[in-house]
This record gives structure tokens, C-alpha cells and sequence, in this order.
């Protein structure tokens, strides 16, 4: 037994090692989304990329979907085509139109110079719906099932992550120090059910095994998932098996979900199968309908939408995920159709968003990303 004159000493030993504990506890970090970013002026992308900086978010997924429009949730975007405009290209690099890639070449540079890494997501289900070359050829279903399409899609991957960068002169496979995760769709098959992804869960883990052929296993970039429809179709048990797979992003709008003792679960599985987790996609509705069901409607009051958005973000930092929200815009919300946004500094939800960003950053994570941020 300890003498009396120790046991002070013996308290101080203890308190002081729970106390570094603490200290270099691994904390968590956020991000944001922006699918239409390679389109963004330099104004806004400066507005926007400074806003997450000055919030402490650390990651931005981008997409490469095309935008021809002018303008998306009131953003004036300069326009840019799909990188394969009207056919499968196939490896085919006379057919790929890099214009997409181009821009994200200099956008990734003006990310790092504010601490944010990208999140590049190569390609959508929400193209794949709308009748781009793949589901011309196939169909949905069909891009999913057939073979022959599978190939060419990892074609596409493989021009991605050899586009070499335009200032950079390297292969944005070896990009790190700007890239944080790869994936090959966002929210693939969630359209056709989630019996069926469970049938076609293979598919996610050959598009990673074909991305990490190209990465390596000692990249510094992960390969993620891009999520599904909700928490328990996002986290396949085929998708924590696979080795090629290093980050399963959840997707989900379901208030249900975004609740601690509803992730715990998942964190457990992730931690004991040695994946990643990070809630990919989340959002408020700013309008008085149900959060996963966020069309039109009439504003929800804003202390309300607040609320709601705190405590869903401080229920994910609990658990100990990180997070991207969907989505932050640099300019006014003009309040459109499935409006999650929040504006860059002159939302009313801008500083709720702030203090849910400064709350993650100290909370204890379940998962280490540190080696692969700024």
C-alpha cells in the first residue's frame, strides 16, 4: 500500500496523464458539399472557400456532373459540358472533354490555400438518371448489372485520376497534399431500392478495387462509398468487407438517423471491420415539411430550423463521426425546390452551422483521418 506521502504524487500522476489523454484525444472535423463548384466564379469560390475556412471545416465534395444552366440555388455559375458529352468514351482520350477537370484543377489549388481538401466524386446517379451516354446504352438497371458497362465506367475512373494537372504536372492520383477521397458515384442505385443495392453491393467494392488500382494502397487519398438513400442502406455489410473500400459515407435526411444511439451501432461495426465512417450528406429543410421529403412548402419558422440543425449535428459529433453538411452556397439562398442550403455569413443558419463546426472540432472522434487533412 502506498505510504501517505506518495498517494499525492500517485493523484497528480493520474490526473496528469488523463489530462493528456485529453489533449491529443483525436477530435473530429467537417465539411461541407457543393455539387456544382467547378462552375463557380473566382468571387464566389474565394466567398465560399473562405466562409468553411473561418468555420474550421476542413474538406469540400465536389462532383463533376455538367452544368449548363448559368446558375444553380442562385449561384451565376460559368458554364462547363460532361466530360463525356454525347458517348461513352472507353478509354478514349481523344473523347473525353476535360473541361470539368480542368477547372477543378485550379479550384483545388485555391481549396489548399485555405485548408480544404476535396472530396471528388466522378460521377452521379442523378446524370445516370437523367439519360446520360451510360443509361442510353444500358439503362439503369443495366449500368449496374452488365458487365460491358461496368468496364467502360472504370475507363472514366481511370481518366480521372490520370488527368494529369495542368499547373501541377502530376496525375491527380498522386495529388494529396489537394485530394482528399475518391469515389465513383454519389448515392449509386439508390433509385432502384434497397434490396437491390444489397444484391449489387459487389459493384461498390469492384469500382473501389479498380480507383485503388490506380491509387495504391500508399496514396494518402481514401476511397469512399458515396453514400445511399439512408443510415442502414449507406452501410452494406458487403461495403465493410471489401479492402478496397477505406471510408463508407452515409447519406441520410431522416431525422430518425441523425441521432447518437442511432449511429452508435455503425460506428462499432465500421471501428471492428477497420473502415472509416463520415456522414457524407446531412441537411435542415428549410421548409415545414419532413426533412428527408424537402420539396416546397412554406418556410419553417428559423429558431425552429435551428434547433433542429444543432442538435442533429451535435448527435452525429457525439457519436464521434465527422460530417459534410448539404450544402453551403457563397451567395443568398433564393430558397428553391429541396432547399437545405446555408448561405455564407448572412444566412440566419450560417452561425448555428458555425457552432455545431466548433463543437465537432472538439469532440473525441471514433475515427483517425488526421494524416489525410491539412
Amino acid at each position: 500500500m502506498p505510504s501517505l506521502a506518495i498517494r499525492p504524487l500517485l493523484l497528480w500522476f493520474v490526473l496528469f496523464a488523463t489530462t493528456l489523454q485529453s489533449v491529443f484525444a483525436v477530435k473530429l472535423w467537417t465539411g461541407s458539399n457543393l455539387y456544382y463548384a467547378a462552375g463557380l466564379y473566382d468571387e464566389d469560390a474565394d466567398t465560399l472557400l473562405k466562409g468553411l475556412q473561418s468555420i474550421g471545416m476542413k474538406v469540400l465534395r465536389v462532383w463533376l456532373d455538367p452544368e449548363e444552366s448559368g446558375a444553380q440555388k442562385g449561384t451565376p455559375l460559368n458554364p462547363f459540358p460532361a466530360l463525356e458529352p454525347t458517348q461513352i468514351c472507353n478509354g478514349n482520350e481523344t473523347c473525353y472533354n476535360d473541361t470539368v477537370l480542368e477547372r477543378y484543377d485550379a479550384f483545388m489549388l485555391k481549396a489548399h490555400s485555405y485548408g480544404i481538401k476535396l472530396l471528388i466524386s466522378m460521377h452521379s446517379f442523378n446524370s445516370l438518371k437523367n439519360g446520360d451516354p451510360y443509361s442510353n446504352a444500358y439503362g439503369v438497371p443495366g449500368f449496374y448489372e452488365q458487365a460491358a458497362a461496368q468496364q467502360q465506367f472504370d475507363a472514366r475512373l481511370v481518366h480521372v485520376l490520370n488527368h494529369n494537372h495542368t499547373t501541377l504536372g502530376k496525375p491527380w492520383k498522386e495529388l494529396k497534399e489537394y485530394v482528399f477521397a475518391f469515389e465513383a458515384q454519389n448515392e449509386a442505385m439508390i433509385g432502384e431500392g434497397e434490396t437491390f443495392v444489397q444484391q449489387h453491393a459487389s459493384w461498390q467494392c469492384d469500382r473501389a478495387t479498380a480507383i485503388k488500382g490506380q491509387l495504391g494502397n500508399d496514396s494518402g487519398i481514401l476511397v469512399t462509398t458515396g453514400g445511399e438513400s439512408w443510415l442502414s442502406e449507406s452501410v452494406q455489410s458487403e461495403f465493410l468487407t471489401c479492402p478496397d473500400i477505406d471510408v463508407i459515407s452515409i447519406h441520410t435526411y431522416q431525422v430518425e438517423d441523425l441521432d447518437r444511439k442511432a449511429l452508435l451501432p455503425y460506428v462499432t461495426q465500421a471501428q471492428n471491420a477497420g473502415k472509416l465512417l463520415l456522414l457524407e450528406e446531412w441537411g435542415a429543410c428549410y421548409f415545414n415539411t419532413n426533412n428527408n421529403n424537402c420539396p416546397s412548402g412554406p418556410a419553417l419558422d428559423a429558431d425552429t430550423r435551428n434547433q433542429n440543425l444543432a442538435a442533429w449535428a451535435n448527435a452525429i459529433s457525439d457519436a464521434g463521426i465527422p460530417w459534410l453538411y448539404w450544402q453551403v452556397i457563397p451567395n443568398a439562398d433564393p430558397h428553391g425546390a429541396t432547399d437545405f442550403e446555408i448561405a455564407v455569413n448572412s444566412d440566419p443558419s450560417w452561425a448555428p452551422l458555425k457552432y455545431a463546426a466548433l463543437y465537432a472540432a472538439n469532440a473525441t472522434a471514433a475515427f483517425d483521418f488526421s494524416a489525410y487533412l491539412l
